[in-house]
C-alpha cells in the first residue's frame, strides 16, 4: 500500500497557480497540542540553552499594516477555497475512505514508496506498524538534550488534554517572528494559504525547523505536532518557508539600497514589504535598479509631471495642460508632450496597483489563456543550410544539429491551455527556447484587454469630479499603454514563470519518488555475488564479493573474443572456488553479449552442481563513483575499472549502502533533470537520501563514514568525528555515547559490539566541540557501560523510560525484544484495553506508544526493506526479435518520467508504458493519484502494443500492478 493519495478534482483549476503546494489532506482526527503544552514550550524557549528562539526584532518600530486590499483577499480566498474545508473539519474521513480506506493517509500530488500488507499506515515512519489510526499529542522534549557531553534525554511530559484541538500562536511569538521578517503579511499566516496546510500545523514545523529539527526526525517522533504529514509534505512547507524567509530579506536588501539611492518613499517602502512572491518584488523593484534606463514615468516625473498627473484623477476640473508648457524644456515643449509625459506617470501607476493587477489576474482566470510554440526562423534556416550542406567535409556534425532540431517536431506548431499544459511539455518547450529551436509566446485574448480598459475608465481610474474629454482621452490611452506596454510583459513573465516552477516540482517530485524506490530495493543477502562490469575491448571487469560484501576476488574476463571457452573454464573455476551462485550483470556497453553468455553456459548446466542465476542491474553512475576520491579510499589498492564491478555487485547486495556513494542525479531516475533548478534539485534529492537512511536505520559499528553522513543529525564533520572516535575506542556500547538527535535512526547490536565488553577502562562520551556553548554545567558525566537492548530498536531514547513502564505493564523484559512471548503479551494486553488507555497508563501519547509497541515487538534487525521487491535473478534470455503484438509479459519497472513508465521485460530494451495507459481501474486502490502511480521497482503485468525493431521502441499496456 501506499499513503499517497490520488489528485484533487480541482486539480485543473488550481493550475493558474503552480507555485503552490496542493492540499495535503490528514486522517480523521487531528493532532492536540493542549494549553499546558503551550506552557512548556514557551517555557523551552526561554531557555539559554535553545539556541534558535525567536530573536528580538530588530528595529523595535512595527510596521502597520497595510491598507486592505479587497479584490487581492478574495483572490485569496479563491485559491484557499480548496482546503478551506480541511482546515476546518480535518477532512471527512468518508472522503478518505472512499478509495484508501480509513487507516491511510492522503496526500496529493506527491507520491510515496510502497508499503505492503501489515505495514501499511505507518510503515515508513514507525518502520512497520500494524497499529493505524491514533492520534498523539504534542511530545514536550527537550531538543537541545541531544549533545555529546550532557546525561541521557529527561523524561518525556506529557498531558491529559484533548486531543485534535490546534494550537493557536501565542501573540508575542507571532509578533516577534513578524517583526523579525519585518514585513507587512503574517509569516504563519501565508505559509498556511500557500500550502493549504492547517495554521497550528505550520506554527509547529516553524518551531521544529527554528529548533534545528531534521524533517525524518519530525516524522517519526513528532507525529503528532505535524497533524502526521509525511516526509514530502512536510519538505513542502519547509521549503516554502525558506523561500519566504527569503523573500524578507531580499525585500529588506532592496529597501536598503533604495534608501541609499534617495529614491526609497513610505508608499514605495509599503509596496515592497507587502510583496509575498519575488515575481511581484521584481516588479515592483525592477524601475529603480541600477544599470536600468530611467523609465518613461521617471523621466515624466523629473519634469514635475506627477502633480498633473494627480490632479487628472483628483480635480480634472481644474488641470490646465497649457500652463505646464515651456517652450525651451524637452518634454514640455508643447501640450501634446505634458500630455504624453501625464500619460507616462498614470500608465505607471496603474500598472503598479495591486488592485488593478488583481482584477487583471482575475479575468485572465477565466479566460482562454494559451502558450504557443513554433519553430524559430534561426532553426528553419539551419535546417535549410544542413539540407544544402550534406555533400561537406563533416556531414556527421550537421546531421546531430538537425537530429537535435527534430527532436522537437511535436512543438513546431503546439498551442495549449495554460491550466493544461503538461510539466514535461513545459520543460521540453523551455529547452527548446533555450536552444534557439522554438518561439513562445502566451496568448491573452481580446476579450480580456477590453474588458480591463473598460473597468479602468469606468471604475477604477475614473477622476473624482467631470473631466473634459481631452483629459479623458489622457485617461483611455494611459490604459491602453500601460496594458500594452506594462502588464502584459508581466503577466506573461508571471505565467512563465509560475509554469516553469510548477513543471520543475512535478520533475523534481517524480525524481524522489524514484530515488526513494530505488534506494529501498530490498537487498540480497546471504550468498557470494559476482559482480560483472561487462566490456568488449577491455574485456569484463569481475568481482566477487562475500555475503557481507567484502571483496574476495577481482579479475577480468574476455568473453567475447575467440578464446571464450577458456575463458568460460576460469569463470567456472571461479564460481565452484568461491561457491557463487549469483551473477549481477551492468547494464551498459556488452550488457546483452555478456547476458547471452552466461544464459547459454546455464543452459548447458555448466556451473553444476550450482544453480546460477543472473540478473541485470542499473551502472549508472558507477564509472564516476570509481574514480571518486571515497572510491579511492574504500579500495585504494584497485584499478578503477575493477572499482566498478565491486559496485555494481553491491548494488544488489544492499542498494541503500552503495547507492548512497554517489551523486542521486548520476543514478539514472527521473526526466529533465538538467532542466530544473539545480540547488532545488540536490536539496530535494539529498534529503530523500537521508530520509531512506535514517528510516531504514544504520548500525552505528559496521556502517561506513559516507553512510553515517546521511543519516538525520549528522554531518559529514560528526560522521568523520564518529568513525575516527570508534577507531580510536572500539565499538559503541549504547547510544549513551551519542548524545545526538540522530539517536533513534542508530543501530547498535550485541553482534558487532561484543568486542567492547572487554575493555577494562570506563567508556567514555564522544566530545563535540560545537555542542559545549549549549551545555548546563555539568562537568561530571556517567556513561553506562553495558549494553541497553533498546539500542537495536527505532525507539528513541527519549522513551526509554516510558518504553521501561510499558514494559513492566505487560509483564516483559527489555531482553524479551522481538521474542514471540513478548509480542504475544502486548497483544493480548492491546486487545484488552485500548492505546489510548495505555497511553494515559504509562503517561505518553498514543503516537508513541504504538512507535515503542513497533520496536518492542519487532524481530532484532527487522527491515522495513524487507516488504520491498528483490533484483529478479534470470537463467534464461529473451531477444526482442522474439516479442509478438498482445503479448502478455510480465517486469519490472525501471524508470518513470513525466510521461511514462519505462518497464524492463527482459529483452535488453525497456518497454514504454504511456501514461494514457496507466488509468485507474488498472491501479490498486491506495496508488491511485495524480502522479503517475508506477516506481521503479514495482512488479506490472503488460501487454505488448507495438514493436519497433529499427526505433528499439517497445510500446506496452498496462495490465495490472502485481502485489
Amino acid at each position: 500500500k501506499s499513503f499517497s493519495q490520488t489528485k484533487s478534482s480541482d486539480e485543473d483549476s488550481e493550475e493558474w497557480r503552480p507555485s503552490e503546494p496542493k492540499p495535503k489532506a490528514t486522517r480523521k482526527t487531528a493532532s492536540a497540542p493542549a494549553a499546558g503544552e503551550k506552557k512548556a514550550a514557551a517555557k523551552r524557549t526561554a531557555k539559554p540553552k535553545e539556541p534558535k528562539a525567536p530573536k528580538e526584532p530588530k528595529a523595535p518600530k512595527v510596521p502597520k499594516d497595510p491598507k486592505p486590499r479587497a479584490p487581492r483577499k478574495s483572490a485569496a480566498e479563491k485559491k484557499t477555497q480548496a482546503c478551506t474545508a480541511l482546515k476546518d473539519s480535518d477532512c471527512p474521513a468518508g472522503e478518505r475512505a472512499e478509495e484508501s480506506g480509513p487507516s491511510i493517509r492522503m496526500k496529493e500530488e506527491r507520491v510515496s514508496f510502497i508499503v505492503s500488507g501489515a505495514h501499511e499506515a505507518d510503515g515508513w515512519a514507525g518502520e512497520g506498524s500494524s497499529l493505524a489510526g491514533f492520534r498523539a499529542k504534542k511530545e514536550e522534549v527537550e531538543e537541545e538534550d541531544f549533545t555529546f557531553d550532557e546525561p541521557s534525554l529527561k523524561k518525556q511530559k506529557t498531558s491529559g488534554a484533548c486531543l485534535g484541538q490546534p494550537t493557536a500562536l501565542p501573540s508575542s511569538e507571532a509578533q516577534a517572528l513578524r517583526n523579525e521578517l519585518n514585513m507587512c503579511w503574517d509569516l504563519t499566516e501565508v505559509l498556511s494559504t500557500l500550502t493549504c496546510v492547517q495554521r497550528w500545523v505550520c506554527v509547529n514545523i516553524i518551531a521544529l525547523l527554528r529548533e534545528e529539527n531534521t524533517v525524518p526526525f519530525m516524522v517519526r517522533y513528532r507525529k503528532e505536532m505535524i497533524n502526521h504529514m509525511d516526509a514530502d509534505a512536510v519538505r513542502d512547507v519547509q521549503l516554502v518557508y525558506e523561500e519566504l524567509c527569503t523573500l524578507a530579506k531580499k525585500t529588506q536588501s532592496v529597501i536598503q539600497t533604495l534608501k541609499k539611492d534617495g529614491v526609497l518613499t513610505a508608499e514605495l517602502e509599503q509596496n515592497l514589504r507587502s510583496c509575498r512572491s519575488a515575481d511581484e518584488l521584481d516588479h515592483v523593484y525592477s524601475p529603480y535598479k541600477k544599470g536600468s534606463k530611467l523609465t518613461k514615468a521617471r523621466r515624466a516625473k523629473a519634469l514635475g509631471l506627477e502633480v498633473a498627473a494627480s490632479a487628472l484623477m483628483d480635480t480634472p476640473h481644474t488641470l490646465d495642460l497649457r500652463a505646464w508648457v515651456k517652450p525651451d524644456t524637452q518634454g514640455l515643449s508643447s501640450v501634446e508632450e505634458v500630455a504624453t509625459g501625464v500619460e507616462h506617470i498614470l500608465a505607471d501607476m496603474i500598472a503598479k496597483d495591486p488592485e488593478t493587477l488583481t482584477y487583471v489576474k482575475t479575468l485572465c482566470e477565466n479566460s482562454f489563456v494559451t502558450i504557443q510554440s513554433s519553430v524559430s526562423k534561426s532553426a528553419v534556416k539551419e535546417k535549410e543550410q544542413e539540407k544544402t550542406a550534406q555533400s561537406q567535409k563533416n556531414p556527421g556534425a550537421q546531421q546531430n544539429k538537425n537530429k537535435d532540431i527534430d527532436k522537437f517536431h511535436l512543438y513546431f506548431d503546439f498551442t495549449c491551455n495554460i491550466q493544461r499544459i503538461q510539466a514535461h511539455q513545459t520543460l521540453a518547450i523551455n529547452r527548446g527556447e533555450s536552444l534557439k529551436i522554438l518561439t513562445v509566446k502566451v496568448n491573452i485574448p481580446d476579450r480580456v484587454k477590453s474588458d480591463f480598459t473598460r473597468w479602468c475608465i469606468n471604475i477604477r481610474w475614473r477622476p473624482k469630479t467631470f473631466g473634459r474629454e481631452e483629459l479623458r482621452a489622457i485617461i483611455r490611452n494611459a490604459v491602453e499603454d500601460s496594458y500594452k506596454r506594462l502588464i502584459m510583459p508581466f503577466l506573461t513573465r508571471s505565467y512563465r514563470t509560475k509554469l516553469t516552477v510548477a513543471a520543475e516540482k512535478e520533475s523534481i517530485a517524480m525524481f524522489v519518488r524514484n530515488l526513494r524506490q530505488r534506494l529501498l530495493v530490498c537487498p540480497v543477502r546471504g550468498c557470494v555475488i559476482m559482480g560483472v562490469d561487462p566490456g568488449f575491448r577491455h574485456g569484463c571487469k569481475l568481482a566477487i564479493l562475500s555475503p557481507t560484501s567484502q571483496i574476495l576476488h577481482t579479475d577480468v574476463v574476455y568473453l567475447h573474443n575467440s578464446a571464450q571457452q577458456r575463458e568460460a573454464d576460469k569463470l567456472r573455476h571461479l564460481m565452484i572456488k568461491y561457491s557463487c551462485t549469483r551473477v549481477v550483470i551492468g547494464n551498459g556497453t556488452a550488457c546483452r553479449e555478456t547476458e547471452s553468455f552466461f544464459a547459454d553456459l546455464i543452459s548447458r548446466c555448466y556451473f553444476h552442481p550450482l544453480d546460477v542465476s543472473y540478473c541485470i542491474t542499473s551502472e549508472a553512475g558507477a564509472s564516476i563513483y570509481s574514480v571518486s576520491p571515497e572510491a579511492a579510499k574504500e579500495m585504494p589498492d584497485l584499478d578503477p575499472n575493477l572499482r566498478s564491478a565491486v559496485s555494481i555487485g553491491r548494488r544488489v547486495q544492499d542498494p541503500l549502502a552503495e547507492l548512497v556513494k554517489i551523486d542521486p542525479k548520476h543514478i539514472g531516475i527521473g526526466t529533465y533533470q538538467h532542466d530544473v533548478s539545480a540547488g532545488a534539485l540536490k536539496a530535494a534529492l539529498d534529503g530523500v537520501v537521508q530520509e531512506c537512511v535514517s528510516f531504514v536505520g544504520v548500525d552505528i559499528n559496521i556502517c561506513s563514514e559516507t553512510l553515517m553522513r546521511h543519516v538525520a543529525g549528522l554531518n559529514v564533520g560528526r560522521a568523520r568525528n564518529i568513525a575516527e572516535w570508534r577507531e580510536q575506542n572500539g565499538p559503541f556500547i549504547n547510544r549513551e555515547q551519542l548524545k545526538l538527535q540522530c539517536a533513534g535512526f542508530i543501530r547498535i547490536n550485541p553482534q558487532t559490539q561484543h568486542s567492547a565488553r572487554s575493555s577494562p577502562h570506563p567508556v567514555p562520551a564522544m566530545p563535540e566541540k560545537p555542542a559545549a556553548k549549549k551545555g548546563k554545567g555539568k562537568t561530571c558525566v556517567n556513561i553506562p557501560t553495558s549494553f541497553n537492548p533498546l539500542d537495536q530498536t527505532c525507539i528513541h531514547p527519549e522513551s526509554y523510560d516510558v518504553a521501561q513502564r510499558f514494559l513492566s505493564l505487560v509483564g516483559g523484559s527489555a531482553d524479551q525484544i522481538g521474542s514471540a512471548g513478548l509480542r504475544q503479551c502486548v497483544e493480548s494486553k492491546v486487545k484488552t484495553r485500548s492505546v489510548d488507555e495505555l497511553a494515559k497508563t504509562v503517561d505518553t501519547t498514543p503516537e508513541t506508544l504504538k512507535l515503542i509497541i513497533d520496536g518492542l515487538t519487532q524481530p532484532p534487525g527487522f527491515d522495513i526493506r524487507q516488504n520491498f521487491g528483490q533484483a529478479d535473478f534470470k537463467r534464461g534470455i529473451v531477444s526482442m526479435s522474439d516479442l509478438r503484438v498482445g503479448a502478455v509479459l510480465t517486469g519490472r519497472v525501471d524508470n518513470t518520467t513525466l510521461f511514462g513508465a519505462f518497464v524492463d521485460i527482459g529483452v535488453g530494451r525497456a518497454g514504454l508504458i504511456h501514461k494514457s495507459n496507466i488509468t485507474l481501474d488498472k491501479l490498486p486502490v491506495s496508488q491511485r493519484r495524480r502522479s503517475l502511480a508506477l516506481g521503479p521497482g514495482e512488479r506490472v503485468e503488460v501487454r505488448v502494443l507495438n514493436v519497433d525493431p529499427q526505433r528499439g521502441r517497445i510500446g506496452l499496456d498496462l495490465i495490472r500492478v502485481l502485489e
